[in-house]
């Protein structure tokens, strides 16, 4: 575990799909997104905190996002794309990368709520480029090895306070 100041400025950047389907399929729950800014934070000063969320016409999506966005994430979101044949996509992953990029000169230490191995390129530019250190925050059994390996540091989510039961 790294240690963490007061005097350290925070960015949080949230791959909300990736944590919805991770905690959904692995534990039939819920993510407690507000618990895990609070761990990410730990009375760090935190800059900017992003959740990054996909629109599918979903009618509970909405109040959702308000709830993410009263917890104080700022919510950028993207339409579902549905291509000829059925397929869906939904990619926020250069977005990110481009905001954590962006903001890096301004932030000391880089938090991002995914388990994708695709950000271990990005986790690399942030740390040998911006100086910066990049902690993740995922569930260990779905996030990818190397990017584990890349970071400064790593929570893994799967502990009780960061998820919430789902009603049967």
């Amino acid at each position: 575990m790294m240690l963490k100041y007061k005097d350290q400025r925070i960015g949080v950047f949230v791959d909300v799909a990736n944590m919805y389907h991770s905690a959904k399929n692995l534990y039939g729950c819920r993510v407690n997104f507000a618990q895990i800014l609070k761990e990410a934070v730990a009375s760090r000063k935190l800059i900017r905190t992003i959740a990054y969320v996909i629109k599918s016409k979903n009618v509970d999506e909405e109040s959702f996002f308000e709830v993410l966005a009263k917890q104080g994430f700022e919510v950028k979101a993207k339409d579902l794309q549905i291509f000829y044949g059925g397929i869906k996509k939904a990619d926020w992953d250069v977005g990110l990368a481009m905001d954590a990029i962006k903001l890096a000169d301004r932030l000391d230490v880089i938090v991002l709520v995914t388990g994708d191995g695709d950000f271990v390129p990005l986790v690399s530019y942030l740390k040998e480029n911006k100086g910066c250190l990049v902690e993740i925050m995922a569930f260990a059994k779905t996030t990818s090895a190397k990017l584990i390996e890349t970071a400064d540091d790593f929570t893994d989510l799967s502990q009780k306070k960061f998820l919430i039961k789902t009603k049967n």
